[in-house]
């Protein structure tokens, strides 16, 4: 008999985003972006993607990340929400259901924490909760290298 995390693994996870909470988007952290996340943004904001980047963007060579306001963690959270919530990253798109949270049952449970929709809502199959936790490691090669999944 399966008990503890194997047992909410075999049977899934439960999460809804809670609307009008905010509480991932205020954790300390980077908020990295696809090419796809920076074109998707940009015209949404009536920019072209080279002012978006010069704006908002701070890149090396293998990634690429929004920069920080003073006082903030992202520019683009405002009291009403994400500002650019249709488009939002990748990254955003897919809390909490990213590897080191799917994989890691205190980090799930860290996370539920301060995410009010862990726990809640519908029951999310494991095997689609992977699935999820894997366009992270597509999307963001470079966050995911040295895992064991990579």
């Amino acid at each position: 008999m399966k008990k503890g995390w194997e047992m909410v693994q075999a049977e899934g996870l439960r999460f809804t985003c809670i609307r009008g909470c905010t509480n991932c988007c205020e954790q300390k952290g980077w908020v990295y972006l696809t090419e796809q996340d920076l074109r998707n943004a940009a015209a949404f904001l009536g920019l072209t993607a080279e002012a978006f980047e010069e704006r908002y963007v701070y890149r090396t060579r293998r990634r690429m990340r929004l920069r920080k306001p003073p006082n903030a963690q992202c520019h683009f959270l405002s009291a009403g929400g994400c500002a650019i919530h249709p488009v939002k990253p990748v990254q955003c798109r897919l809390f909490p259901f990213w590897p080191e949270l799917v994989e890691d049952r205190k980090e799930w449970h860290r996370t539920g924490k301060y995410c009010p929709g862990i726990g809640q809502g519908p029951l999310i199959q494991i095997g689609t909760a992977l699935e999820t936790a894997h366009q992270m490691r597509t999307a963001y090669p470079a966050l995911y290298e040295n895992s064991p999944d990579s």
